[in-house]
């Protein structure tokens, strides 16, 4: 019954829908173990493929369903607050989810090629390939690392234990060798009792082991005296944030949420102030400092800057106790924030309503912010999605801070997914992630990767809590991604050359 369901003809169907599936492995829904079935399936599928091009259309097709359920709240960015109309927004979802699809594509390819051994395809090639091109795909073209594998398992599989030493990458290879021999264990042809002798149970447990047991090392230590924090999520309408008469209500919001806190550091959301900071009324600045001065402590402030009359900053500024200080973000949204190939692509300017869409990148070298006795390293929204981006400023700092406004992706799973991804930030890292969003999810992550406290989505609030410093440095602070790619780089070369001459060449599937 099994094969059955493996047969040429079905291949197509059950590609698509385990690609489907795979999205139930993520935030909000947690599953898992969903993933390493559902990658199986497609190795499975790939090997079975008449050939590698077929292989390549069944990856596609896997990568297609994956992302157009795991990603296509784009459209509600696009639509319902870029403008674009309904049919073009449709149309640019579906071409962003098929070119996204072409990574999971040539994995399953570069797994039919090396067909000649069928279980060193499953078992190295399909998950360092994988990884590879996982990897590619969250730089390329300034990169979209959204729905990596590893973040699949955080912060609650044993698998997470990966994170602090190789990354969200090396979690996602864990997933894809896990899935590997799987697919290794159903592609022998083994069953019953002969299925103990083979080597993928005894690799599955080992490497589920491992992670459990790297889960409960504590990388990172305690410095300085525990902290109050306040983050603020003032819950303002992303079809009202910009216009002109609302301006005023949402400075009165906030300062009202910040003389309502009761924490040293206040954080209030990306761009959380609707107006250039040189705009912002001067004595409003000061109440709101005042509010931090009050408690010896200090406001991270989410406010566009224009220093200059023809460049323009998405920025954090600090105000209170300590030296006024600015970051400025590095990582810019494509399209949201800039538009690349301007001279081309700039008919996209006119057909989205999305204000401040020519931002200019901050500097890569800033260091964390000196604020309420911690050094911070702050990151605007999409940068958390970039574990390599945010060590550049550790073991330097001590606490980790993201701001965010979600409310562009509406009520879909985007920010419980953005969530997610802070809570792998945290444990990659080992410190304590402060999120603080416009309209959810703002959380307090601690450095196991774990929410201690978060407020509803869509709902105007304060989550307080007490939280540490930490000092040290794991692993991945100190090597970045490099083990996870050569280790994918090297499982992917074993598995071609172990393939031999036929890997150029693979047989017929009759």
């Amino acid at each position: 019954m099994t094969r059955r369901v493996f047969r040429p003809g079905f291949a197509p169907v059950l590609a698509v829908l385990a690609g489907a599936a795979t999205v139930a492995g993520f935030a909000p829904f947690g599953l898992f173990p969903l993933p390493v079935v559902t990658l199986a399936t497609l190795g499975v599928l790939a090997l079975r493929a008449r050939t590698p091009r077929s292989a390549f259309a069944l990856g596609f097709v896997f990568g297609l369903g994956m992302f157009l359920a795991g990603v296509s709240w784009v459209y509600v960015s696009l639509h319902d607050f870029g403008a674009m109309p309904a049919p073009l927004a449709a149309l640019a979802t579906l071409l962003f989810c098929a070119v996204l699809a072409l990574f999971p594509a040539g994995a399953a390819w570069a797994c039919r090629r090396a067909a000649a051994r069928p279980a060193l395809a499953v078992a190295l090639v399909l998950p360092g390939a994988w990884v590879l091109l996982e990897w590619l795909r969250g730089w390329i073209l300034t990169g979209f690392p959204w729905l990596a594998l590893g973040y699949s398992q955080i912060p609650s599989s044993p698998l997470a234990g990966y994170a602090p030493v190789a990354g969200i990458y090396g979690v996602s290879l864990a997933v894809a060798l896990s899935a590997g021999a799987l697919a290794a264990l159903f592609v022998s042809g083994r069953r019953g009792p002969a299925l103990l002798a083979h080597p993928a149970p005894a690799a599955l447990t080992a490497l589920w082991l491992a992670g459990h047991i790297l889960l409960q090392v504590q990388w990172t230590a305690p410095s300085g005296a525990p902290l109050k924090v306040s983050l603020l999520q003032g819950n303002v309408a992303q079809d009202l944030k910009w216009r002109e008469e609302r301006v005023r209500p949402t400075l009165e919001r906030y300062l009202e949420l910040a003389r309502a806190s009761d924490g040293r550091l206040v954080v209030l959301p990306e761009t959380a102030l609707p107006l250039f900071l040189g705009d912002v009324p001067a004595d409003y600045l000061v109440a709101l400092g005042a509010t931090a001065r009050e408690r010896n402590g200090d406001l991270l402030v989410g406010v566009p800057e224009r220093p200059a009359r023809r460049e323009y900053y998405n920025s954090v500024i600090s105000l209170g106790a300590a030296p006024p200080q600015t970051y400025r973000k590095v990582h810019l949204v494509p399209f949201g924030e800039f538009i690349p190939f301007r001279p081309v692509l700039e008919w996209i300017v006119n057909v989205l309503a999305i204000p401040l869409s020519d931002f200019t990148r901050g500097s890569p070298d800033q260091r964390p912010l000196a604020v309420a006795g911690e050094r911070v390293a702050v990151n605007i929204c999409y940068e958390d999605a970039f574990g390599e981006e945010i060590i550049r400023q550790l073991p330097e700092a001590t606490l980790l801070v993201n701001v965010s406004n979600v409310a562009w992706f509406g009520r879909s799973i985007a920010p419980r997914q953005h969530l997610q991804i802070s809570q792998a930030r945290a444990l990659e890292t080992g410190r304590y992630m402060l999120r603080s969003t416009n309209t959810g999810v703002t959380a307090i992550v601690d450095p196991r990767g774990r929410v201690v406290r978060a407020a509803p989505e869509f709902e105007t609030a304060i989550v307080s809590g007490e939280v540490r410093g930490h000092a040290g440095a794991t692993p991945y602070v100190r090597l970045g991604n490099l083990p996870a790619i050569l280790l994918a780089l090297a499982l992917t070369a074993i598995g071609a050359l172990a393939a031999g001459a036929r890997f150029a060449r693979p047989p017929s599937n009759r």
